[in-house]
């Protein structure tokens, strides 16, 4: 019997958003050699490792977001650990303009944009019990007009702000990638989940039209969905250990949640020219959970009542 390890083992990873102690290649360290990324979110959970990953295979990374202190700091961090340069750039990717200005001081820093990674507040999405998005469980009736509007503003509206600018500031003359980190919460009817999957499946619907619309200009667009991603802001706030101690991992095919760097070596193989053929698709990666995971209406509204009575 072969004592390689399984083909479904996971990657070495960190919880923390600090970067990897050590880090195995499996593609080539020179895979993104001469790129540079602009990604939103940059900063913590997801966008941080796709960052980091990313420069540990020759790109170069501009990371944005509106706290400028916190994204200084894990730019440091991932100049530290890769050797390649990290630009950390304030942005709100709800105002236009905002994107504007950090897209010119990315050309001004390295005459070029390659990639664009839409994860600003994208987190993962534990499809049973919460979003990780940065959003909140809520039920439809109580959703208010305006928080449904903020969730669009910041997840679509967002995604669509970063994509028009980079695709008119440069991939229009010049190609490039575009990687939406969105959600599975979208396939199925999900409890207390209107305002997220429907943002969600906005954008992956998006990502079909883009990748149609601005194929001929080489640009390639698709979607990154994870599931439950241990280290994320979800898994913090909302327990990702009470949910193994309640062993909900076992309703995932593979019996376990993700990591970041497992999320991060999809958007690398996304990015990359081994993906040069694939666009107008998303690459979900949740462990199967999306399609064997319970609609947990009771565990769903107790966790959105004890959120309710902490905010009060």
């Amino acid at each position: 019997m072969s004592d390689l390890p399984g083909l479904d083992k996971a990657p070495e990873d960190v919880e923390s958003d600090d970067c990897l102690a050590a880090y195995t290649h499996l593609y080539s360290p020179v895979l993104l050699q001469g790129r540079v990324a602009f990604i939103t979110g940059g900063g913590s959970g997801i966008g941080f490792r796709i960052a980091e990953i990313f420069m540990r295979h020759g790109c170069d990374t501009v990371i944005v977001s509106r706290n400028l202190p916190k994204l200084k700091e894990a730019a440091d961090k991932l100049q530290a650990a890769t050797g390649r340069k990290c630009v950390a750039v304030a942005g709100d990717v709800r105002q236009p303009q905002s994107l504007v200005d950090a897209v010119d001081e990315a050309l001004r820093t390295f005459s070029r944009i390659d990639i664009l990674i839409n994860s600003e507040f994208s987190g993962v999405v534990f499809s049973i019990l919460f979003d990780a998005a940065g959003n909140f469980l809520c039920p439809a009736s109580n959703l208010s007009f305006n928080a449904f509007k903020t969730v669009f503003d910041i997840d679509t509206m967002g995604t669509f702000n970063a994509s028009k600018i980079v695709f008119e500031r440069y991939f229009r003359d010049n190609g490039g990638v575009i990687i939406n980190i969105t959600a599975t919460l979208g396939y199925k009817g999900q409890v207390l989940q209107v305002h997220a999957g429907s943002a969600k499946a906005a954008i992956d619907a998006m990502t079909k039209h883009l990748a149609v619309e601005w194929g001929p200009s080489k640009v390639r667009v698709n979607s990154l969905a994870p599931g439950p991603i241990v280290g994320t802001e979800g898994m913090r706030r909302l327990g990702g250990a009470a949910a193994e101690a309640a062993g909900l991992w076992n309703n995932i095919p593979l019996q376990r949640p993700g990591n970041k760097t497992e999320i991060a070596h999809g958007a690398l193989f996304l990015a990359s020219p081994l993906a040069s053929y694939v666009t107008g698709t998303t690459l979900v990666m949740d462990g199967g959970s999306w399609m064997t995971s319970p609609n947990y209406l009771q565990a769903s509204l107790d966790v959105w009542t004890s959120q309710t009575k902490t905010s009060q």
